[in-house]
């Protein structure tokens, strides 16, 4: 195992991993992620594969706390499960570690990209209704953006695979992506509130619309703002984006309560006769598609009732059923 100022924790295929106190261990598949506070990796261990997370013991603290907070909260899906949490002791040195659940599937970028962008809105209900459950336990996400998302399943559920970032309410966030952060946009600042993660739940949305992100002009918000307005994919809840990246929500409940409403009013607008005459459509794939959209609108629409995990559901057994 190598240490060095650009990668603090290298480890090789095939290493063993024992655990110092508790004797676990867990061999190195390979490297699945690497960020400012550590390394992580795919490994095998007594009860499967498993992520395992090198960092350094502040560090390591602070997220093994954060992973209890989870746990703590019935029905939450938001973070990996805890499974370990150990040192080990490699060439004259102590290494600590933590070993969490390892959460399969695309990120939520690629999930869009194969699914459509309709998915958006559902997805964001579900991430704000977690980020909700973790603000009540006095935790900020802090570097909330699509690559720290996994769409598990089906039935499909919004999964966080690094909670680096997070940062106790009050404090400053210790890590963030510009392009998420209210900070680099001059929206507001860095201090760890629940209008710090709301914002960046507003802008991983406009991230999945533009995914090749953009660099800010001086005009700050108003810049954002722009950029929401002109994608047809945000229209239905725009307001809603809008009202985040501004700093107007006081909690992650009432951001959620207001885009079900818009939703569910976009629903109710395509469910509308139209004036305009019919036309056979020619083209069989172009109408499978919009019978996509109107089923998935349909449900959207369901959503303010029914709530998004039986919404879920529904999705399935339409898939399998159509």
């Amino acid at each position: 195992m190598t240490n060095t100022s650009k990668n603090l924790f290298n480890v090789s295929r095939g290493t063993v991993i024992h655990g110092k106190w508790k004797k676990q261990t867990y061999l190195v598949e390979r490297k699945i992620g690497q960020g400012a506070t550590g390394t992580v990796y795919l490994v095998n261990g007594a009860d499967g594969e498993a992520a395992l997370k090198f960092s350094q013991p502040l560090s390591i603290t602070s997220e093994i706390n954060v992973l209890k907070a989870f746990a703590k909260v019935r029905g939450s899906s938001l973070g990996p499960s805890l499974l370990d949490a150990d040192d080990w002791e490699n060439g004259g040195s102590v290494y600590s570690f933590y070993v969490m659940e390892y959460i399969k599937g695309p990120t939520l970028t690629d999930f869009i990209k194969a699914r459509g962008p309709s998915w958006i809105g559902v997805l964001l209900l579900q991430l704000l209704e977690n980020v909700h459950a973790l603000h009540e336990e006095g935790w900020v996400f802090g570097d909330l953006k699509p690559d720290n998302l996994i769409v598990s399943g089906p039935p499909f559920a919004l999964r966080c695979v690094d909670v680096g970032g997070t940062t106790k309410i009050g404090r400053s966030v210790k890590e963030y992506t510009e392009f998420f952060d209210r900070g680099y946009w001059r929206a507001g600042s860095r201090k760890a509130e629940p209008s710090y993660d709301l914002f960046a739940a507003a802008m991983v949305a406009v991230n999945l619309v533009y995914p090749e992100r953009f660099l800010r002009n001086g005009t700050g918000s108003r810049q954002l703002i722009l950029k929401v307005k002109q994608k047809q994919e945000l229209r239905a809840y725009a307001p809603v984006l809008v009202k985040a990246l501004q700093g107007e929500y006081a909690s992650a409940q009432e951001m959620r309560e207001e885009l079900l409403e818009a939703l569910g009013a976009a629903s109710h607008e395509s469910r509308k006769p139209s004036s305009r005459p019919s036309h056979s459509v020619k083209n069989n794939g172009r109408t499978a598609r919009r019978r996509q959209q109107k089923k998935e609108k349909q449900l959207f629409g369901l959503a303010s009732v029914l709530g998004t995990a039986v919404l879920y559901v529904l999705y399935i057994l339409t898939e399998v059923l159509m």
